[in-house]
Formats: structure tokens, C-alpha cells, sequence
């Protein structure tokens, strides 16, 4: 696995906070895969985005099949090549090969509430275009959220390839995978536990949550990553918040220039920063090294480009949880 722009703390070296997530990870993930260790550098938001994940993809009753569907749906939504691998390869470690493979193509499930499951997940890229709201219990939802901050985070930190080659995209190695994967993944998995790694949140939980888990996590990360706003002045944040609310996940055809039209009237402090947090909530794999380095001129920090990264995350995964305030629902 290679990280594009930084190596995080060994996970033997990990202390405080990010050592306590890494032992839940190691309890009832994977262990302490890329996805999260790319968040180390910034323990609140580590911790924020692991407990999200765990009561939405991994806690609770709703089907994790289910779960898993809308994880790859969402995914390949965001062309976030490296979940869609990973969440193929935890279908198979669920016994899910046949619906594992189609999801891996990106067919559609033969059975018909699947694939409604997959056509709403998929549609809430857009969910202004698509009048998105969601029939499905919390942790379905919040699976979905989940997983449009996790795409944005990835896809701007890390390589798409989870093995050398590709090798992931084998259907062999996928079963393979699978295999060794299945006790962990079919485990069940108390819910609440992530809460335990949490500051209280400022905001409440959002409605669409109904009391569950999910809705304090949620709020929790909102919070957190929201806060990466702050390395930008006033007007580099209302162009990044005004640009998701508009564009309502639009792909841009050509994104380096599509974000340089965008900061071309801002202030010249904030030009850089505000390319790095547009891109990481359209195209985060457009984030080349060059506007990194420039970032890095005034924040050499890893822990100040992650927050950014993540601000820009949040903001469109919320413009897609806004969706299900009761107004929409």
C-alpha cells in the first residue's frame, strides 16, 4: 500500500487515542487498515470516522450484506476504486460470492430490493438531481454517509491499489481474500462501543438517525472534520460550501482546471488550500503533489492537510445528509 503524499506513525508506535482505535480496529475490523491509519496524523477525526464506520457498516441488526452492497454502490458512485476492492472482497468473506461478483462488475443484483438498495445508494452522489431521502433503517443510511467522507479521504491520501498490480480485481484473489476474512466479518458486533472514543458533540444527533448510534457518530465527525474549515479565510469557505451545494456532485470533466477557475478571485493565501478542499469533494484523486507542496510552503504539518482533506470531505457528504432532513423526508 502506498500513501501519496505522507507515511503515518507505525501502528506499533501509536499512543493515546489512535492506539485505542487501532485495538477496536484490531477487535472487530481488519486490523488497522490504510483507510484509517491515513487519518492518524489527526487522532479526533481518526476516532470520529472509525466510530461512524463501525455503527453503520458493522453494528447493529439491518443485514450486512445490505450494508456491504451500499458500501461497493457508493463507492464505485465516487470511483473510489480501492473500497469498491475491499468491499467486494467482504461480500465474499460474507458468502455473498455470486452478488459479490456482480457488484464487482458494477451489474445490478438480480434481486429486485438490492437492487433498489443499489440505485438509491448510487443515486445519492446527486441527491438534489436524484430527490434523495432514504426508506432504509439508520444504519443502512448512515453506511452510505459513511462511506462518502471514507471514498473522499482515500481516494486523495491513498493509492487505489490494495495489492501490487491490481492484483485485488482477480476474481480468485478476491475469494481468496474472502476466505480469510469470514470469521471476522460475520462476527456480530455489539452496537455503541465506538461512542466510547468520542468528545460529545456540539450538535445533536440528526434526525434521519431516529436515537440510533449512528446519529451521535455522525454528529461527532461532522464536527470534527468541519473544523479543517479553519484553515481557510471566511469567503475560501463560503466558495467551498456554496460550489458543493450547486454543483450536487457533478463530476468536473477536467478538474485541475475546474478548481483553478474557481480560486482564481480568492485571496492569494488561501488559493491552494481551497483547490485541495474543492477537489477532495469532487475529484479527491485530482490532488496532485504539486498543490501539496504548495500547501506545505505555509502548513508543513501532515496533521494540517489531513483536517483540509477532510473538511472537504464532510462538506459534500453533508450536502447529501441535508438531504434527509425531515423537510425531505
Amino acid at each position: 500500500m502506498t500513501y501519496r503524499f505522507f507515511t503515518p506513525v507505525p501502528v506499533k508506535a501509536a499512543t493515546g487515542l489512535t492506539a485505542e482505535v487501532y485495538r477496536q480496529l484490531r477487535d472487530d475490523f481488519l486490523g488497522p487498515v490504510p483507510a484509517f491509519q491515513a487519518l492518524s496524523a489527526v487522532p479526533e477525526l481518526l476516532a470520529a470516522t472509525w466510530a461512524l464506520t463501525r455503527e453503520a457498516l458493522l453494528a447493529g441488526d439491518a443485514s450486512r450484506a445490505d450494508r456491504e452492497l451500499v458500501a461497493t454502490a457508493v463507492s464505485r458512485a465516487n470511483r473510489c476504486r480501492f473500497c469498491v476492492d475491499a468491499h467486494v472482497v467482504l461480500l465474499h468473506a460474507l458468502g455473498e460470492h455470486e452478488l459479490a461478483e456482480v457488484a464487482a462488475r458494477g451489474g445490478t443484483p438480480p434481486e429486485p430490493r438490492q437492487a433498489a438498495l443499489v440505485a438509491w445508494a448510487e443515486a445519492s452522489r446527486s441527491p438534489e438531481a436524484a430527490d434523495w431521502a432514504s426508506p432504509y433503517r439508520p444504519e443502512v443510511t448512515a453506511t452510505a454517509l459513511a462511506f462518502h467522507f471514507v471514498n473522499r479521504i482515500v481516494s486523495a491520501l491513498l493509492d487505489p491499489d490494495l495489492l501490487p498490480g491490481g492484483l485485488q480485481r482477480s476474481r480468485v484473489v478476491r475469494s481468496a481474500g474472502g476466505r480469510l476474512y469470514a470469521r471476522t466479518a460475520r462476527d456480530p458486533k455489539e452496537p455503541g462501543r465506538g461512542l466510547a472514543l468520542l468528545d460529545v458533540a456540539t450538535a445533536p444527533p440528526p434526525a434521519w438517525a431516529g436515537g440510533h448510534p449512528v446519529g451521535v457518530a455522525y454528529a461527532a465527525l461532522r464536527d470534527t472534520a468541519m473544523r479543517g474549515g479553519d484553515l481557510l479565510g471566511d469567503v475560501a469557505r463560503r466558495t467551498v460550501e456554496a460550489t458543493v451545494r450547486w454543483e450536487d456532485g457533478r463530476f468536473p470533466a477536467r478538474p485541475a482546471e475546474w478548481a483553478a477557475d474557481l480560486i482564481r478571485d480568492l485571496p492569494g493565501v488561501d488559493r491552494v488550500g481551497t483547490r485541495i478542499a474543492l477537489l477532495a469533494a469532487f475529484a479527491p484523486a485530482a490532488v496532485r503533489p504539486g498543490d501539496v507542496a504548495l500547501w506545505r510552503l505555509s502548513h508543513p504539518d501532515d496533521a494540517d492537510l489531513v483536517r483540509l482533506v477532510a473538511y472537504g470531505a464532510i462538506t459534500a457528504t453533508d450536502h447529501v445528509a441535508q438531504a434527509l432532513s425531515p423537510a425531505h423526508l
